[in-house]
């Protein structure tokens, strides 16, 4: 399987970076109460220091996404939408072990993590623009076609598993308590994007190793190294 992003991706957006873990022994995971209380102690700490728009990991997605002609108001990077709904509600909704273990660390570094089931993405994913053809799962059971140029999360099969880059995943590779093994995507544009990814990979492997699960392999990948194969 693999995952990469398009030559038109890379071309519109030199400054992104991203960070590719695979995990697996999902049914295994648990959730660690002290992780997760660490965690929200970083992203109040944070959130009391400067507002979502001020943090250069966020800003740089709006940047992103008003160069692909949306309102950075109206649709928000995953990152930025947990952390103004944390910021009111001090709370999330619980879905998964490793599904909220990723949201809190996706908060603490204001950068999008995105999380999918492999069984449920074909081949692989690659980031690009829409044709138009492909098909998404909402949440609500409806099916979209993104529009053509959209960037989104593509697969071989005509899959979208998400809209808008990073804005809303597809129910059809959303993480469930039958979910084996997934795929774990952390995408930035900032200045530091790099060592910021590098330093993330380390508190994932070591975060996600104490929920139960099976670590296996990551990579960082640049415009020099685009493709992740797992």
């Amino acid at each position: 399987m693999y995952f990469t992003h398009a030559d038109e991706v890379w071309a519109a957006h030199p400054n992104l970076r991203a960070l590719t873990l695979t995990v697996g022994g999902l049914t295994s995971a648990r959730t660690d109460e002290a992780q997760l209380t660490e965690l929200a102690e970083r992203i109040d700490r944070r959130q009391n220091q400067m507002a979502e728009a001020e943090m250069p990991e966020i800003a740089a997605w709006r940047e992103t996404f008003s160069r692909m002609g949306l309102k950075p108001t109206q649709y928000r990077c995953a990152s930025e939408a947990l952390l103004r709904r944390y910021r009111k509600d001090k709370s999330l909704p619980r879905f998964h072990p490793v599904v909220d273990y990723l949201n809190h660390v996706s908060m603490a570094y204001a950068i999008p993590i995105a999380v999918f089931d492999t069984a449920r993405i074909g081949a692989g994913i690659t980031v690009r623009p829409a044709t138009g053809a492909e098909s998404y799962e909402t949440f609500q059971g409806e099916t979209e076609n993104p529009s053509p140029g959209e960037i989104v999360f593509g697969d071989p099969d005509g899959h979208a598993h998400s809209r808008r880059w990073t804005f809303r995943q597809s129910a059809r590779s959303a993480v469930s308590k039958e979910s084996e093994s997934v795929l774990i995507v952390v995408e930035a544009h900032h200045a530091t994007a790099s060592e910021d990814l590098a330093e993330m990979e380390t508190e994932l492997k070591t975060g996600l190793a104490a929920l139960g699960v099976t670590l296996g392999s990551s990579t960082l990948l640049s415009e020099s190294h685009r493709l992740f194969e797992f």
